[in-house]
């Protein structure tokens, strides 16, 4: 399967969003990842019957896009994972714990992108991801939605993605078993990103 191949038969049905716009016939350019208007978020099983949703508040981060020659592009990011929230203080203390994140010693999540692809609107992402001191690479595929100038003079392009990752291979190993059988958490970990950028002056 293309690395590029997010659409599935539900991409057919009438879109849920107005369409996207075109501000920049060119996109190249360095960007600043605008946090108040980006969502970095992930959805977990939980006791193996619904979805748990949670995302992080607080991250910084920038990009560069060649479109012309897409493997000069590049991005980063930082997160600050003590930011996390899903909605429940006792479960986001949990995550903090030794027993996930270990807040302590490893208060920040990384990405720094090695490879970047593209196809049209489809762009694959390939970086080393470090979370509590555990670096494993990955490669998310984003789809480009389009491009703005908002009422405040800002150039704005966006990128949704996701993935799914083992939570495991970071070291986010806690589990407890259930008397029906399964896990009380999912090792399956879908990672969710939509991405507004603003372009530097």
């Amino acid at each position: 399967m293309s690395i590029f191949s997010r659409k599935n038969n539900a991409a057919a049905a009438e879109p849920v969003f107005d369409a996207g716009t075109t501000a920049l016939s060119d996109i190249s350019g360095d960007y600043t990842i605008d946090s108040s208007h980006t969502y970095i978020g992930f959805q977990a099983r939980h006791a193996m019957v619904t979805t748990v949703r949670g995302a992080f508040k607080e991250f910084q981060g920038t990009a560069t896009i060649d479109a012309a020659n897409p493997s000069n592009s590049k991005t980063e990011l930082t997160i600050a994972v003590d930011s996390v929230d899903t909605g429940s203080a006792d479960r986001d203390g949990h995550l903090a714990s030794e027993d996930f994140f270990d807040v302590a010693n490893h208060p920040a999540i990384t990405f720094a992108s090695t490879k970047v692809e593209s196809d049209g609107d489809d762009w694959a992402v390939t970086g080393d991801l470090t979370i509590k001191g555990v670096t494993k690479p990955v490669t998310v595929p984003f789809e480009f939605t389009g491009s703005a100038q908002d009422p405040f003079g800002n150039v704005r392009v966006g990128f949704e993605g996701e993935l799914a990752v083992n939570r495991k291979d970071w070291g986010l190993s806690w589990n407890a078993a259930l008397e029906t059988g399964g896990v009380l958490v999912s090792e399956k970990i879908k990672l969710k990103f939509d991405v507004s950028a603003i372009k530097n002056a």
